[in-house]
């Protein structure tokens, strides 16, 4: 099964890569993600991408969810008078008055990765995280894994950041309505750390876990290895959420993983970039790039091949 969500205007917005190389100028991509998380490091290769083919200058960096740092990073390329900006927002609101001061320099920003409608940019390129969450829980719904009364754990690596605030609103509109009960536990950004919190609750809670739902790439890359030490067979456990890395494609084609989230890393910094580089040629992109998939074992191959280059 592949389920694909809305993509608007992908040609036009891929279109300005030819002509926006008639004139260098200088991008910076600011990321609120962890350059040790491997699905970041596959939209870091979309920037670098689109800059080779391009010939223009992108400044890229890693914020590992601080704040205070994005937002400097963010004042650092407003004071370069970059010629825009592509970000990904690390907490609602976080970034409203940096991107209200580049706008005020004349500066495009494109959002990718992570929406906040609460500051002013000019497109987003990436998933729509509520309807993902929505998703995730109504998948669980449809094929029968939770029902009312059911308890659901939710591992996120970064507690309040945007991505798993927005996925729980989307699993809560589903959920509630039915009785079904879950928790969000945090499982930091360190891989080895991921694992021993995994296994620790999982072993704490076995018996009350109906089913898991991976708030984050890590934490659904981690399943395989975490079910493995707490001695859970594949399938025994039903599991959703992000897909983003090896560790979760081939958890899907083991059996571990039933269905993850595909959210086109590679394709989200390059049109981001696209769109970015139409605005700072005076088009400003009237429409957002809406990107994602939810695959099965049937169709995880295709993925896999994605994140191993063939």
């Amino acid at each position: 099964m592949q389920k694909r969500l809305r993509v608007l205007a992908l040609g036009a917005a891929l279109s300005v890569g030819a002509s926006a190389a008639a004139e260098a100028k200088t991008f910076y991509w600011i990321s609120h993600g962890s350059p040790a998380d491997p699905v970041w490091t596959y939209f870091l290769a979309g920037a670098e991408q689109w800059a080779e083919d391009t010939g223009q200058t992108v400044n890229t960096s890693f914020h590992s969810g601080d704040v205070p740092s994005h937002q400097e990073a963010f004042r650092a390329a407003i004071a370069a008078g970059a010629d825009a900006i592509v970000s990904s927002s690390p907490d609602p609101g976080s970034l409203v008055e940096v991107v209200s001061e580049a706008k005020a320099a004349g500066i495009p920003v494109i959002n990718i990765n992570t929406p906040d409608p609460s500051a002013d940019f000019d497109a987003y390129v990436g998933g729509d995280l509520v309807v993902y969450g929505a998703a995730w829980a109504q998948y669980m719904v449809d094929n029968g894994h939770v029902e009312e009364g059911s308890f659901v754990w939710m591992p996120v690596e970064v507690p309040g950041a945007t991505y798993g605030v927005q996925e729980e609103e989307g699993i809560a509109s589903v959920f509630e309505p039915m009785g079904v009960t879950w928790e969000v536990t945090d499982a930091t950004l360190d891989q080895a750390e991921i694992i021993t919190r995994m296994v620790d609750y999982l072993t704490a809670n076995r018996e009350r876990i109906d089913a898991i739902i991976g708030l984050g790439d890590l934490v659904t890359g981690s399943i395989q290895r975490v079910f493995n030490q707490s001695g859970i067979e594949p399938g025994e456990i039903p599991v959703v959420g992000w897909g983003n890395s090896l560790d979760t494609t081939q958890a899907v084609l083991a059996g571990y993983v039933n269905a993850a989230q595909w959210q086109d890393p590679q394709a989200t910094s390059y049109v981001g970039l696209s769109m970015a580089a139409m605005a700072a040629s005076g088009i400003p992109p009237g429409f957002d790039v809406i990107v994602g998939a939810l695959y099965e074992a049937d169709t995880a191959q295709i993925y896999d091949d994605i994140l191993s280059g063939n």
